[in-house]
């Protein structure tokens, strides 16, 4: 698999940002070492993907409709298991 996330950044204030990662089927995202002090969620707007997170080594699935809450320092990583496009919705607060 190759790394590949489309990331559009649509908001960024001193208390919150939000974007999107877009997947094409079969893409794994670039490792996000994780925000120091903000908490971040994932919401899957389409598709399925799974968040791996490397310091515990444990994987976590997500479908349309699932959201994920990453707590601050966590780092994470994005795969596109489905047969679709995925889109995930994200926001960190506090701005990291």
């Amino acid at each position: 698999m190759d790394e590949k996330e489309i990331v559009r950044l649509y908001f960024s204030t001193e208390k919150i940002t939000f974007g999107t990662s877009l997947l094409k089927p079969g893409d794994v995202g670039g490792l996000d070492p994780g925000h120091a002090e903000a908490d971040e969620v994932f919401f899957c707007v389409k598709g399925h993907v799974l968040c791996y997170f490397p310091e515990n080594d444990t994987y976590y699935e997500l479908s349309e409709g699932d959201a994920l809450l990453i707590p601050p320092a966590t780092g994470h990583k994005l795969f596109n298991i489905g047969d679709e496009d995925a889109l995930i919705s994200w926001s960190c607060a506090p701005h990291p």
